[in-house]
């Protein structure tokens, strides 16, 4: 019984911040060379709360940006923070919000994983960290919807 008590009350610890999930992260895989590429993802949060920061040991530099279309032109810009309303999944994904990784210390390969820290913070402006581990996913697999009958040969 006393270990239930204390498994309850270490639980009751946690901030409610650890109420963050991450589904199906990736990276855009990148070419020799290349200095920069993005991390997209769902965010979903149990209470409202902001994505208020990125880090990754891979990149030099981590930011959240937007990408937004203004006059037939498409603008990326650093954003200080990306709300997550309570119980709705927040998407960052090519072309929208995303965590771009840019002085990149060495090529990022299809197959590799990246690992990526969220820094949440709740209206208490209390922060924490989510730990995600990104999959290296090319280009083009990323961009393909998975049909399973172009797989068939007529």
């Amino acid at each position: 019984m006393k270990r239930i008590t204390a498994a309850v009350l270490l639980l009751a610890a946690f901030p409610v911040m650890a109420q963050v999930t991450v589904k199906d992260p990736w990276v855009r895989a990148t070419v020799s060379q290349q200095k920069t590429t993005g991390a997209f993802m769902q965010i979903t949060s149990a209470q409202d709360a902001r994505l208020v920061e990125a880090r990754s040991p891979v990149a030099g530099v981590v930011e959240v940006h937007e990408m937004t279309m203004e006059k037939d032109v498409m603008r990326m810009r650093a954003i200080k923070g990306l709300d997550l309303p309570a119980g709705k999944s927040v998407e960052l994904k090519p072309g929208g919000y995303h965590v771009m990784l840019m002085d990149l210390k060495q090529q990022v390969k299809e197959g590799d994983t990246v690992p990526v820290t969220l820094v949440v913070e709740g209206k208490d402006k209390k922060r924490s960290n989510v730990e995600v581990k990104a999959s290296v996913k090319a280009l083009a697999t990323a961009a393909k919807p998975v049909d399973a009958h172009s797989a068939h040969k007529h």
